[in-house]
């Protein structure tokens, strides 16, 4: 994303950490940060309870267990365990190594991003909930714990942290949604993931943080997730 596209025309903070935490604001914003997830989480859990209900009966409908959880990395490098609705075939691990190893430019695809556009361990409907950011609803829960935030970097698998190049990530706690987010979803390596990361690490604000949801919506409309 170009810095034409980011928020500085709207008087959002972009002076260094350092100098937030010096004056005090940093922790400041931190509070208000961590209640406004925990307020927005509340406010819209009738709804999303109801939403991931009825999904989590198409998963089931489609021969699959509706949840599973897996490691990720959280602040200070702590692991927790992320909720998602369950997208992936049985024994997915399998299929991806035999799929790679069979697939040269796949292979090439996978050690650069951690992605595939045609992954074949995605089920039929796990493919409409990942193109939708549907499948990551239950999340909602990790927020309101304080594993994550509304607004961070996208969390990391602990088999990534080797991939990784930086160290903003460690000191955030990872989010729903995000300037890498909002700016090429799944289209760029780990080492562009660690520039929108140190890029909003840089400019963490409350304002910041209400124009990355503001923007939210409109991709995630566009499906381009997988």
């Amino acid at each position: 994303m170009s810095k034409d596209h980011l928020p500085y025309s709207l008087g959002l903070a972009t002076q260094p950490a350092s100098q937030a935490q010096a004056s005090g604001s940093r922790s400041v914003y931190l509070s208000s940060k961590r209640l406004f997830d925990i307020l927005f989480t509340l406010a819209i859990a009738p709804l999303v309870l109801i939403v991931v209900g009825m999904l989590a009966l198409l998963v089931r409908l489609d021969g699959q267990a509706a949840f599973f959880c897996q490691p990720r990395i959280g602040k200070d490098g702590r692991i927790f365990k992320l909720w998602k609705l369950r997208t992936m075939v049985p024994k997915a691990d399998q299929r991806l190594q035999g799929y790679l190893a069979e697939n040269t430019a796949a292979r090439i695809e996978w050690e650069l991003t951690q992605k595939l556009k045609d992954d074949p361990r995605i089920t039929r409907v796990g493919r409409y909930l990942r193109k939708y950011s549907l499948d990551e609803l239950p999340q909602l829960w990790n927020v309101f714990r304080g594993d994550m935030s509304l607004v961070g970097p996208r969390p990391m698998l602990p088999e990534q942290r080797s991939q990784y190049p930086g160290t903003s990530y460690f000191h955030m706690r990872p989010g729903l949604t995000g300037l890498w987010q909002i700016s090429v979803r799944n289209g760029c390596s780990f080492a562009e993931r660690a520039i929108h990361d140190t890029r909003y690490f840089g400019m963490m604000s409350f304002a910041t943080d209400l124009w990355i949801l503001s923007r939210t919506p409109m991709v995630v409309i566009r499906g381009t997730g997988l």
